[in-house]
C-alpha cells in the first residue's frame, strides 16, 4: 500500500461531470488499496472570473482581500469532490488551506509555503478518510487567506506530497504525459515515459505549459517522483501510461536530447550605442532588477573605436516591455545610462534543445545552427547551460523549426 497525493486542474474538474468522472480516478486508485490525499484546483474558468471581478471594482486593488475572493474557487471544487467520493461508497471531507494548516509567508497573492501541518491528515488517512485539500491556497499571518499565484495548485500538490512523504504526486490533467515538443505543432512528436527533474525544469522554464515551474524546482528539491497523467485516459494499468518525473538516477537510458520547447512570451530589447565602461551590466540591469522585471537572455556586442561604444541585446518578459522601455528613458534623462537608441521587438519566439545527455556528448548545440542555417531561419539570440540550448529567431519560423529540429535529434516517432 502506497500513499499517494492526486492533483485535479481546472479543466479536469470543469463541470459535475468531469468531477465525477476524475472521482472514478481517485476510487480506482482506493480500491488498489492505496492511501490518498487528493489536491484539487477551481473549475476551469472560475478563477479568471473571480480576478475579473476584483479588476471590476478596482485594479489597484488590497491583495489581502484578493487572496479571499479568489481562492473560493478551490473551496467549491473541494466540497463538490468530497461529495462525489460520498456518492461512491467512499469516506472523504473537504480541507481549505487555512484547516490543514498549509502556513505561508504573508506575500499576499503571491505567497510561498512555510510548513504544512500534517498532523491531522494523517489522521484521517488512517481512519481510511480521503482528504480534499483546496489547492492554491494556505495561512498567512494574522489568520488571513492567501493564495501561491496562478497555477499554484500543482505547487499544493508536491509541497502536500512532499510532507505527507508520499510515494509519488500524480497530476492529473487534460494531455497524458510529457510529450517531445508539442503534438500540435509536430505531428510526430511522441511522449517521453521518463523525464529527470532537471530536464522538466528546463522545459517548464521555457514554455512547456504542462506543469508550473515552482511547482517541479519543489519536486526536485524534496525528490518527489510526480506523474502526469490525463482525466480523460483509461486507467492506470492500461496501455496509456503518463510521464514519470523522477530523479535522474532512475532513467537507465538518458535520451541526448529529450524535447523541444518554444515560448511566445518574451520580448527582445536592443539598446544601441551604449557607453562602454565598467559597470555597464549593472547599470543596465539593476533598475529593471528592483522594478520586478527579469531578464533572461543576455547579448553584449564587443566594444570598439575610441568611445568604446557597444550594443546590448536581451529579452523579457513580453508583457513587462513597455515598462522596461519606460525604465531605460528615464534612467537616459536622469544621466544614469548613456545609449544611443532603444529597439524593441515582439515579434520573436524562443526555441530549446533540452536533454541531460547533453552532459556528456557535444554537438548538440552545432546541430541546431546548422538545421537553421539550412532552413533559412536567423539566429538572433543565444543561450545555452548544462542541459539546454536556446535561440531567439522570428516568430514566423516557429513551425518550420520545431520541425526540423525534431527529426534532425532522432525524436519522430516510428509511425
Amino acid at each position: 500500500m502506497a500513499l499517494i497525493v492526486q492533483k485535479f486542474g481546472g479543466t479536469s474538474v470543469g463541470d459535475i461531470d468531469r468531477i465525477l468522472k476524475a472521482a472514478e480516478k481517485t476510487k480506482a486508485e482506493f480500491d488498489r488499496g492505496h492511501q490518498l490525499a487528493v489536491v484539487v484546483s477551481a473549475m476551469s474558468g472560475v478563477t479568471n472570473q473571480l480576478v475579473a471581478y476584483c479588476d471590476a471594482i478596482t485594479a489597484d486593488h488590497d491583495t489581502r482581500e484578493y487572496d479571499s475572493i479568489v481562492a473560493s474557487g478551490e473551496q467549491v471544487t473541494a466540497g463538490l469532490f468530497a461529495l462525489a467520493l460520498q456518492k461512491y461508497g467512499l469516506k472523504a471531507r473537504s480541507w481549505l488551506g487555512w484547516q490543514v494548516p498549509i502556513v505561508t509567508d504573508t506575500q499576499h497573492g503571491r505567497a510561498r509555503i512555510v510548513d504544512i501541518q500534517t498532523a491531522d491528515l494523517m489522521r484521517c488517512m488512517a481512519d481510511g478518510e480521503i482528504p480534499i485539500v483546496a489547492g492554491f491556497q494556505g495561512l498567512s499571518d494574522g489568520g488571513r487567506i492567501s493564495t501561491l499565484g496562478r497555477g499554484g495548485s500543482d505547487t499544493s500538490a508536491v509541497a502536500l506530497a512532499a510532507a505527507l512523504k508520499a510515494e509519488r504526486c500524480d497530476i492529473y490533467t487534460d494531455v497524458d504525459g510529457v510529450y517531445t515538443t508539442d503534438p500540435r505543432i509536430v505531428t510526430r512528436a511522441r511522449k517521453v515515459p521518463r523525464v529527470s527533474f532537471e530536464e522538466m525544469l528546463e522545459l517548464a522554464s521555457v514554455g512547456a505549459k504542462i506543469l508550473q515551474v515552482r511547482s517541479v524546482a519543489m519536486a526536485m528539491r524534496h525528490r518527489v517522483r510526480v506523474q502526469v497523467l490525463s482525466t480523460f485516459a483509461p486507467e492506470i494499468g492500461s496501455d496509456l501510461p503518463g510521464t514519470l518525473i523522477s530523479d535522474e538516477d532512475e532513467i537507465m537510458e538518458k535520451e541526448l536530447v529529450s524535447g523541444l520547447a518554444f515560448s511566445r512570451d518574451d520580448a527582445k530589447i536592443t539598446l544601441e550605442g551604449v557607453h562602454n565602461a565598467p559597470g555597464l551590466a549593472a547599470a543596465v540591469f539593476s533598475p529593471l532588477s528592483k522594478a520586478g522585471i527579469i531578464v533572461d537572455m543576455i547579448v553584449q556586442d564587443v566594444a570598439i573605436g575610441a568611445d568604446a561604444i557597444t550594443n546590448m541585446t536581451f529579452t523579457v518578459g513580453k508583457r513587462d516591455l513597455s515598462a522596461a522601455v519606460r525604465i531605460f528613458e528615464e534612467e537616459r534623462t536622469a544621466g544614469r545610462l548613456r545609449f544611443k537608441a532603444i529597439h524593441t521587438d515582439s515579434d520573436i519566439v524562443k526555441i530549446s534543445a533540452i536533454g541531460v545527455g547533453m552532459k556528456s556528448h557535444a554537438g548538440v548545440a552545432l546541430k541546431m545552427f546548422e538545421v537553421l542555417a539550412e532552413k533559412g531561419v536567423n539566429i538572433e539570440v543565444i543561450s545555452t547551460s548544462e542541459i539546454k540550448v536556446s535561440v531567439l529567431i522570428k516568430d514566423a519560423y516557429t513551425e518550420l523549426a520545431l520541425r526540423a529540429l525534431h527529426t534532425a535529434y532522432g525524436l519522430d516517432s516510428a509511425e
